[in-house]
């Protein structure tokens, strides 16, 4: 089965890297330059920030839905993102090497299915997605929690 993966719409975080590191924290943001690779994770570009990058560290609001199960909480983004990833049955840099938590969820918002992952969750994603009441799933890194990314069918 076939899947899509997108990466945040960066227009969205753009003008938060002309804020003050002030005017970030008064937002419960944080500008940080990242110092070793493998460390901060785009959720625009899904592929990590490079040592001496600048990124925002921000709580985000990934799992909207009116139901039990919604959520947010700390991202990255990469100042250099421009174009989000968007790939049909393609993994993303930011999955290698990472222990990966893909949650299930149906058309009202509610977890039907979740499980763990070492790098590579396609396996999951073909099981989850032959369930039709599977509407889509949430990809999170599964040692620190954070949100990565939304999975559709494709």
């Amino acid at each position: 089965m076939s899947f899509r993966i997108r990466g945040l719409s960066a227009g969205q975080f753009e003008p938060l890297f002309s804020l003050t590191d002030a005017e970030l924290a008064g937002r419960g943001m944080r500008r940080e330059r990242i110092d070793e690779p493998h460390a901060a994770p785009c959720r625009v570009t899904l592929v990590d920030a490079d040592p001496g990058e600048c990124v925002i560290l921000l709580s985000f609001a990934h799992q909207t839905a009116d139901s039990p199960y919604k959520a947010g909480g700390p991202i990255f983004v990469r100042e250099r993102a421009r174009e989000p990833f968007d790939r049909v049955d393609e993994l993303p840099p930011v999955f290698s090497g990472r222990v990966l938590a893909v949650r299930a969820y149906d058309t009202d918002g509610m977890m039907i299915h979740a499980d763990i992952a070492d790098s590579d969750p396609r396996e999951l994603f073909r099981q989850f997605f032959s369930d039709p009441a599977t509407d889509y799933l949430h990809v999170h890194y599964a040692r620190r929690g954070c949100y990565a990314c939304r999975v559709e069918r494709a």
